[in-house]
């Protein structure tokens, strides 16, 4: 049996990532139905909308453009403020404080400032929300679940802190590195423009190609184990690498080689697995799909600025990515 390594504040309780049991299972149930596939289905027109207002932002910049700047980071940015209630004039803010937090060469100070700043900016954000609320997901917290006394408010801003923080690097950093692989094999960015079927299985197999999280969360042994032959201890601490497993010769057949066609991708780990797999991967699943289509359909001519050899990346980031993707068309 394995449990998580707690995170060291002691007030991060809506951190709920780093719980298990009930525990974990409150915060999760709170989550549960704003995730379920049918409810992302229903915002998809305006997960669109962004991706389509990013990319004709990009194309009135002209070429050449960072792809990563100018669409990767805008789009999930745009969904995540539209779904949390978060004013969208603040995106600057979060993405430079989002970044700082899952960027492994910051210094413990650089963290803390950046948490503090996000947890002022949310939490005044929930204030807000009790006698200003909108249609979205803090709003219905804070009068379903606050107003009631089943949440605190400083459990509901870290909530929204993860749900922000996760929501954002992540699928920005999916979108960039799926353009990086697709303008390596044009062919299959060609492939999609003409059939736009073929995403669903393009995006499961790019998730198990990139894994952009590819450690799974700390774990520490509460009894002695054995897995895979290796024998564990009880109070010996366990990584899991999702991106290996996603590299497993078991399950997947050449499973260096990109292949859109694979028929066993769904299998990948890319988002976890069991209880603490990734609440939000409807909604990144649909941002990613959503994302290549259009940049396919409206860019048929798009290469890149610079060898795909040389293109900038971020290993030291908790999430997998490029620092910049300068395209043309």
């Amino acid at each position: 049996m394995l449990n998580p390594i707690p995170p060291k504040q002691d007030d991060a309780s809506g951190l709920f990532i780093f719980m298990d049991g009930d525990a974990h299972s409150r915060f999760r149930r709170m989550l549960t139905a704003e995730f379920m596939i049918k409810n992302i289905r229903r915002i998809e027109p305006l997960i669109e909308k962004d991706v389509i207002e990013a990319l004709e932002r990009m194309r009135s910049l002209g070429a050449p453009a960072d792809l990563m700047n100018e669409f990767a980071l805008p789009v999930p940015s745009m969904t995540i403020c539209h779904l949390l209630g978060v004013p969208y004039a603040d995106h600057d803010f979060f993405q430079h404080h989002s970044r700082v937090i899952m960027d492994r060469k910051s210094g413990p100070a650089e963290v803390e400032e950046a948490l503090g700043a996000l947890t002022v900016l949310l939490g005044n954000l929930v204030k807000a929300k009790r006698t200003d609320p909108g249609e979205d997901l803090l709003s219905r917290l804070v009068a379903e679940r606050v107003v009631p006394g089943e949440l605190r408010e400083d459990e509901l801003v870290s909530l929204a802190m993860l749900l922000l923080v996760a929501g954002h690097e992540t699928t920005a950093n999916m979108i960039g590195l799926s353009a990086l692989v697709l303008l390596e094999h044009p062919e299959h960015l060609a492939a999609l423009r003409e059939d736009p079927g073929l995403a669903p299985g393009m995006v499961e197999e790019l998730l198990r190609y990139l894994t952009v999280v590819r450690t799974g969360l700390p774990r520490l042994a509460l009894e002695d184990a054995e897995i895979g032959g290796q024998k564990i201890r009880a109070g010996e601490g366990v990584v899991a690498m999702l991106a290996m497993s996603n590299r497993d010769s078991s399950v997947f057949g050449d499973p260096d080689e990109f292949d859109p066609k694979r028929r066993e991708a769904h299998r990948h780990m890319a988002f976890g697995f069991g209880l603490h797999q990734c609440i939000g991967q409807p909604l990144a699943r649909a941002e990613l799909r959503i994302a290549l289509l259009e940049l396919a359909r409206r860019f048929p001519g798009l290469r890149s600025e610079r060898a795909l050899a040389d293109v900038p990346q971020r290993p030291m980031a908790v999430t997998f990515g490029v620092a910049e993707l300068p395209v043309t068309w």
